[in-house]
């Protein structure tokens, strides 16, 4: 089951499990622009409109596929949208409906999938971060605020939960999705205070659509492999800048936490 599945990484993983023999259930605002996929795979592709801040009609959405197909062995938590904005700029509605998109909605789903995984005795939730789960960037606050969540929740996931559930964690860098399109990127209101810090992003939003140098393809088929690896990764990190920022930042924070040590460490009790 994968939300957001009508472009993007939702798509292309939805292209890729159909094409190793997988059943898609494609959850979509849309579901009528899946309709040549299901003509594909008539099958094992099925639409399902669904949106996920709709939080109440997450465990309904889950039990009726689990009915129908007897199954969730995976469920993708992908839907999903860019948001530009100094958090001065940003409204508290902007924030909070990010907020639902990023975290809320895949928090329910992920919820009502449990218990029938728990009963199965297996399964797999993979949830779609980006680099943005751990490397900041101006004007990506609310972004990466709203990733940063989701990946504190799934980590905490991994150690709670003991009955054959695995967890993935994907963080893409820049990927060729529709991600920066008109109907996808949201950019706050500007203030001139915040042009010389947030200005750059919110202009690499506005016209680096269809410059990014990730593969989407390529990414599905990446996701796909730590699924069925023996030993699969927490966090799968995608793309060289991706793993670039990644390394940095954790260089960053060892060099901090070196060099503060001391201080960090003279604070128990005589």
């Amino acid at each position: 089951m994968i939300t957001g599945a009508t472009s993007g990484f939702g798509r292309a993983l939805a292209d890729a499990a159909l094409g190793v023999g997988d059943t898609v259930i494609g959850a979509a605002r849309h579901p009528h622009r899946l309709k040549e996929l299901v003509a594909a795979y008539p099958a094992r592709a099925e639409a399902l409109e669904f949106d996920v801040t709709d939080t109440h009609r997450a465990a309904e959405v889950v039990d009726a596929v689990w009915n129908r197909w007897g199954r969730v062995d995976v469920l993708v938590n992908n839907a999903g949208r860019t948001q530009v904005g100094a958090l001065e700029e940003t409204t508290d509605r902007e924030l909070r409906d990010l907020f639902e998109l990023h975290f809320f909605g895949p928090a329910a789903l992920t919820r009502a999938v449990l218990p029938h995984m728990r009963r199965r005795g297996g399964g797999a939730v993979v949830q779609m971060s980006s680099v943005g789960g751990q490397v900041t960037a101006p004007g990506f606050g609310a972004y990466c605020a709203t990733k940063f969540a989701l990946e504190g929740l799934t980590e905490t996931l991994a150690q709670e939960v003991d009955f054959g559930v695995r967890f993935l964690i994907v963080e893409p860098g820049a990927f060729r999705t529709g991600l920066f399109d008109r109907d996808a990127a949201h950019l706050s209101e500007p203030l001139p205070e915040y042009h010389a810090t947030v200005g750059p992003t919110r202009e690499y939003v506005r016209t680096g659509g269809g410059s990014q140098p990730g593969d989407p393809a390529k990414a599905a088929r990446a996701i796909l492999t730590a699924l069925d690896a023996p030993a699969p990764p927490l966090r799968l990190v995608l793309g060289d800048d991706a793993v670039d920022g990644v390394q940095a930042r954790i260089a960053s924070l060892a060099d901090e936490l070196g060099r503060w040590e001391a201080v960090s460490r003279d604070t128990a009790l005589d």
